[in-house]
């Protein structure tokens, strides 16, 4: 087994901790029209910090991000052995690190309706399509439309490709799939995610890893991130 993944779901209500971010953060943030997006951005940056500066044993605010090889942001030497992903939908936020290989992780909220199985034969092979529209109901169908966009979205993000030449790839039962661009061999793994989410994580290479998710309990981080007012 090579590689260790942390994952860590967060509220987006959570504790904003502003001023973990660098100026170049603190602009983009500053850019959102809307008061839930800021603070959408603030916490999803800020609990990667502290998630990554937990990991290397760095102050949060010190780590420096640079765009990689597919325009993926990377952390900047020395810090450049740890990998990080970010994701977020609806009121969730999930942030992960590994080490030695690129990480994906994604989170989706479920969402019924009948746009489920319209967007399966759209995007996903044929099998996926039919898997989704042999729910019970629209809350299945939407399900398992979030399961499996959860999976092909956190492949996609530990690749660093693009998402709509990738969709069509299956990706439904399966531990190690192949992404189309840029190609190569991923092992995806689901996260246990709170209800109505769905959220997966994925590692370049096909070499099983191990899997640590991260409660508010086990953080131990010295900012925290608790609950906002």
């Amino acid at each position: 087994m090579t590689g260790l993944v942390r994952v860590w779901i967060v509220p987006v209500g959570a504790r904003a901790h502003e001023e973990l971010l660098d100026d170049n953060e603190r602009a983009r943030a500053d850019a959102f029209m809307r008061p839930r997006d800021r603070q959408r951005f603030i916490v999803a940056h800020g609990a990667l910090r502290l998630l990554a500066g937990q990991e290397l044993g760095a102050p949060p605010a010190d780590l420096t991000w640079i765009p990689g090889r597919h325009g993926k942001p990377e952390l900047a030497p020395p810090w450049s052995g740890l990998h990080t992903s970010l994701s977020h939908s609806g009121d969730l936020i999930a942030a992960a690190v590994s080490t030695g290989r690129p990480v994906g992780v994604d989170i989706q909220q479920v969402v019924p309706g009948p746009g489920a199985v319209a967007l399966s034969v759209r995007f996903f092979p044929p099998e996926e399509a039919e898997y989704v529209a042999a729910g019970v109901d629209e809350n299945v169908r939407a399900d398992r439309f979030a399961h499996l966009w959860a999976r092909k979205e956190a492949v996609v993000k530990a690749a660093g490709g693009r998402l709509w030449p990738n969709l069509r790839v299956a990706v439904h039962g399966r531990e190690v799939v192949h992404c189309v661009e840029p190609p190569s061999s991923f092992r995806v793994a689901d996260i246990a995610a709170p209800a109505h989410y769905r959220a997966a994580v994925a590692l370049t290479g096909a070499e099983p890893y191990a899997l640590a998710p991260i409660t508010a309990a086990s953080t131990g981080f010295r900012h925290g991130l608790d609950r906002g007012a």
